[in-house]
């Protein structure tokens, strides 16, 4: 009997423990992986189709938050001092932050470092830092996260939101930047 109790035991406490994230590794990781690089490389080749489909919906979450040094820099540079101080956080849509890439004639770009991906197999966080490219430029760098959700056809982003500091240097005169 005792030995009995203690297998129960020992099968409760290991059914108990926390379970290793899902897309931590394995099929998971890749499918999440898959979709940043299809993010990236929608903005390289200006590809409108090929970034709406990572969303969820068209109407998520889009916020950015400025810095304060970068509010402070927009401030400065406006040519009526009564105008009122730029907002720290502005939302969009995905749709209008692609069609303002395809629109623009410079390549441009965003890259991501530091990736980290927390899921459950179902929802995931993916968190990094990024650095947007306009041709050679570095306009704007922060922190992304992106909260996401495994549907019948795969990871969608539900929620864009990032921090965003603004280069302190004009970018060149080059019209290729």
């Amino acid at each position: 009997m005792k030995r009995f109790a203690a297998a129960c035991l020992s099968l409760a406490l290991l059914l108990s423990a926390p379970q290793p994230a899902f897309a931590q590794d394995g099929a998971g990781k890749q499918e999440i992986e898959r979709v940043i690089e299809t993010f990236r490389k929608a903005i390289i080749d200006k590809d409108q189709g090929s970034f709406l489909k990572l969303f969820l919906k068209e109407d998520i979450t889009w916020t950015g938050v400025l810095g304060d040094a970068s509010i402070e820099r927009l401030y400065a540079t406006r040519p009526d001092p009564k105008l009122p101080r730029p907002k720290k956080s502005f939302s969009s849509s995905p749709r209008k932050f692609i069609e303002s890439i395809v629109k623009e004639p410079a390549r441009q770009e965003e890259t991501f470092s530091n990736v980290r991906i927390d899921s459950d197999g179902e929802v995931a966080q993916v968190w990094f830092d990024y650095s947007f490219m306009d041709g050679n430029y570095k306009q704007n760098w922060g922190k992304e996260s992106w909260q996401m959700v495994r549907t019948e056809t795969g990871w969608k982003i539900a929620a864009v939101v990032w921090s965003q500091e603004m280069n302190p240097v004009p970018p060149p005169k080059d019209p290729a930047r």
